[in-house]
């Protein structure tokens, strides 16, 4: 299982790679093989400042539709315009080409509260 140790993590599958006050979200390489193939994923909060645990988006797969959840407060910069087009890159490069949003933290003592990559992998129980 691909759990990078970089990388922190939420109970709700999303992964948070922090740069400053900036973070890049997607989803991680558990949630993707759980959804299945990915068809389309809906980010209509750019611009908006989304609070911890609100949904930011969704991701359409073919057997389901999944929302996203906000890992931390802030405000949505940046959608990956490529998923667009190419929506499977969330399953085959989830922490790479498959990132979802950008954003601005706004609370950035809530970063304590993400998960380790440790902690992430006993979530699943990997």
């Amino acid at each position: 299982m691909n759990i990078p140790v970089n990388l922190k993590y939420t109970k709700d599958h999303e992964w948070v790679k922090i740069n400053g006050n900036k973070a890049t979200i997607g989803i991680t390489y558990f949630a993707q093989s759980e959804l299945g193939d990915i068809v389309y994923v809906d980010i209509d909060t750019i611009g908006d400042i989304v609070d911890k645990d609100e949904v930011f988006g969704s991701v359409e797969a073919v057997k389901t539709v999944s929302d996203l959840f906000m890992p931390l407060t802030g405000e949505v910069i940046e959608f990956n315009e490529t998923l667009n087009d190419e929506p499977e890159k969330v399953n085959s490069d989830p922490y790479g080409e498959g990132w979802m949003i950008k954003i601005t933290i706004s609370e950035e003592s809530q970063v304590n509260e993400l998960l380790s990559a440790e902690d992430y992998k006993k979530l699943i129980g990997a």
